[in-house]
């Protein structure tokens, strides 16, 4: 019986202690598991810092970018010389050319808002060609006729996305600002600016800082003359219309002190137009032979083509139908013609109320001449 009573006295003392030391083991593993996971949770932020950090240098970069990219365009822009998409992802993008779209549209945003300004990419001749091509389907075929699609060149231009109206106020004559103009005018002892321009016009444009007037004349006479040619014209009959208005091609063409070479050619200009993107000139045949190419193409005139008798022709360039418009030239001439029209009136207030109607007739009749529907900028 002794045995019997002692017995089961012992052996809760040994499953105590059993109980005591699993409770320890799982005392030690919560607590380990405790530090894992904090470490865990510890390691998950940093890696979060470590991403968010990596994210905002992403960003940092691509603003980077996008600011190089917009010195780039105004540099170009200020040569007037079209920028090349090779030439952006040289100098812009260098490793990492597949970023270009969201470069690009940070740079995009940054002109509009900023510099009033945009970037477009001009067509291909194939495109231009391909439009025309459509809007004389679209005149002759019946039914509804599909859009031709541009083909773009991967070349991009600035023009400006201001609207006509602030422009044109812009340019108005101020006479409080033509007052602090004239009276910023150095005296003729002063000698210490001999490059300030006496030229002034009292408006927020300042004209004498501005483009090359003459010559931006010029050229929108050449682009009014193509266009009311049918879009085409012959560089015999253009040259004739230029020696007519006074300008042959030995004539100099006068532009600003800022220009590299102020004193030019009109051949030398023509050349620069075509350079620029404004004008194309193109080969369109042989005269003597009766033969005509396979297809027009860009050309330099010499001496051998005179004696051939090869011809060519002028078009508008991608860069003058995306930054001026078929719609612009036509109301540059309506406007000049009506205003030497109202000139010759004796009856002031009779040439003022049929301004409206005869700028109306005018455009349609350039439109006529053009061979079709005028086209605003592409």
């Amino acid at each position: 019986m002794v045995r019997a009573t002692t017995r089961p006295q012992k052996l809760p003392a040994n499953s105590q202690a059993q109980n005591r030391t699993s409770q320890s083991r799982r005392i030690r593993n919560d607590a380990s598991r405790s530090e894992e996971e904090d470490g865990e949770d510890t390691d998950a932020d940093a890696d979060g810092d470590a991403n968010m950090d990596d994210a905002d240098h992403g960003d940092m970069e691509f603003k980077r970018k996008a600011n190089d990219f917009v010195r780039l365009a105004l540099f170009a822009e200020r040569r007037r010389l079209p920028l090349r998409k090779e030439e952006i992802s040289k100098k812009v993008l260098g490793p990492n050319p597949r970023a270009f779209n969201r470069i690009y549209d940070l740079a995009q945003d940054i002109l509009r808002k900023v510099f009033g300004m945009e970037l477009a990419e001009l067509q291909t001749r194939a495109g231009l060609e391909a439009d025309a091509t459509n809007q004389i389907q679209e005149r002759t075929a019946t039914g509804v006729k599909k859009r031709a699609t541009a083909i773009g060149s991967k070349t991009y231009i600035l023009r400006s996305v201001l609207h006509p109206m602030i422009i044109e106020h812009a340019a108005l004559t101020d006479e409080q600002i033509l007052e602090e103009e004239a009276a910023d005018v150095p005296s003729e002892d002063d000698d210490d600016d001999e490059s300030y321009s006496t030229q002034y016009y009292g408006s927020l444009v300042s004209w004498s800082s501005a483009d090359q007037l003459g010559a931006l004349g010029i050229l929108y006479t050449i682009l009014a003359l193509i266009l009311v040619s049918g879009r085409v014209i012959s560089d015999a009959e253009l040259r004739a219309h230029l020696k007519h208005l006074g300008l042959p091609s030995t004539d100099v063409v006068g532009l600003t002190a800022q220009s590299t070479h102020p004193m030019q050619t009109v051949e030398t200009y023509l050349s620069i137009l075509i350079r620029q993107g404004y004008l194309d000139r193109v080969q369109v045949g042989d005269a003597k032979r009766g033969s005509k190419s396979k297809g027009p193409k860009r050309a330099r005139i010499t001496q051998a083509d005179e004696e051939n008798g090869t011809t060519y022709e002028w078009r508008w360039g991608s860069r003058s139908q995306s930054e001026v418009g078929e719609k612009s030239i036509a109301r540059f001439i309506s406007e000049f013609m009506i205003a030497e029209a109202e000139d010759d009136e004796d009856n002031g207030v009779r040439a003022q109320q049929g301004t409206g109607s005869r700028l109306e007739r005018m455009t349609k009749g350039i439109e006529r001449a053009a061979g079709g529907q005028l086209s605003d900028i592409k």
